[in-house]
This record gives C-alpha cells, sequence and structure tokens, in this order.
C-alpha cells in the first residue's frame, strides 16, 4: 500500500473507492479494521464465532464505503460505525430468529448411514423431534441461568452492547460482562 494513502482523509479515500479505486478501499478496510472488531467484540452470534461477526462487520463497513454521501451532515468515521453496527445487528437478530429452524435442523452421518433420504425434506416427527429437542434444551437453559443471566442474555441475543445492557438492567458493564462469561460457560456444558 503506498504511503500516500495512508495519508489521505477518509472522505477522499471513500471517493476514490466508490470510483473503484482498490487500494483506496482497501487503506480503508486496514484503517477501520480495528473499529469493526471492537463493534464485534461485545456480540454473540447463535450457531456461529467471532470471526463471523468481524466478517459481518466488514461487509457493514463495505457497505459504508459504497453508500457515504458526503453532503450529508455525518463524517465518513461517523457513517461507517452505524453501517457497521447494523449490519452487525441485523447479523445477529437473523442468526437468533426462529423463522428457519426447520431449515436449520440437521441429521448427524450416524443418522445418515441408518438410511435416511437426506435429500427429501423432514417429515412431521423429525420436525416435532426437533422441536421437543429445542423445547428441551430451552427448558434446561432456564433451569440453568440465574432470572439475571436470563435478562442479559435476552438483550444480548437482541444485539445491545454490554454498555446497553448494563444501562437497561441498571449494573455495571464489568457485572455485564461476568455474567456473558457465565453464561458462555454454563451453554458449554454437555
Amino acid at each position: 500500500m503506498s504511503r500516500i494513502f495512508e495519508e489521505l482523509p477518509d472522505q477522499d479515500l471513500q471517493r476514490m473507492a466508490s470510483q473503484g479505486d482498490r487500494v483506496a478501499e482497501e487503506t480503508l478496510l486496514l484503517r477501520y479494521g480495528r473499529t469493526v472488531r471492537a463493534c464485534a467484540r461485545p456480540l454473540f452470534l447463535a450457531g456461529g464465532d467471532s470471526e463471523d461477526l468481524t466478517q459481518e462487520g466488514f461487509l457493514g463497513l463495505l457497505d459504508a464505503i459504497r453508500e457515504f454521501r458526503p453532503d450529508r451532515d455525518a463524517s465518513f468515521s461517523t457513517f461507517a460505525q452505524v453501517c457497521i453496527r447494523n449490519r452487525l445487528r441485523s447479523a445477529v437478530r437473523s442468526a437468533t430468529r426462529e423463522k428457519h429452524t426447520a431449515l436449520n435442523t440437521s441429521l448427524s452421518w450416524e443418522q445418515d448411514r441408518a438410511g435416511f433420504d437426506l435429500a427429501a425434506p423432514p417429515g412431521p416427527e423429525e420436525l416435532l423431534i426437533a422441536q421437543e429437542d429445542r423445547a428441551e434444551g430451552l427448558r434446561r437453559l432456564r433451569r440453568a441461568l440465574s432470572p439475571l443471566e436470563r435478562e442479559i442474555l435476552q438483550h444480548y441475543l437482541n444485539g445491545l452492547s454490554y454498555q446497553e445492557i448494563a444501562q437497561a438492567t441498571h449494573r455495571s458493564a464489568k457485572s455485564v460482562d461476568n455474567a456473558v462469561q457465565r453464561i458462555r460457560k454454563k451453554l458449554a456444558r454437555p
């Protein structure tokens, strides 16, 4: 990357990147990488990991690079943070929706070898079993978590940051972080 690009202001780089300059785009991606990671760090993606969230954040940054309009009253930095956070919240909400539960159910290799037709859509029995398994998992989770942990988990799954959860629960951000760590440990147990 050219040193000239590193010294250019964000808005100049954004303008160049929106016109197809890949070096300018890469410079912005590198410049805002820490921001993406900071926005993704406090979030939890059901069925994913922190790297998946980071990738979603970078997609939000790319949206910002392509959609920023300098004639509006926000700086590129502010607009980029909004785009990154919106993309992350959308990913978290999408992952926690129950809408696609039936589509996301899977069979183990043992079931495949036992003769199930993986190409056929799941029948009512498989859907009922998956629904019962999910309900049992939720019951176990409710029993394992304290009322505060359940409340924090709900806020966390709704995409709130630690600071926002702290405000909603009238706790410190450190208390929220401790609760999230306890929840993660409880979820990791068989």
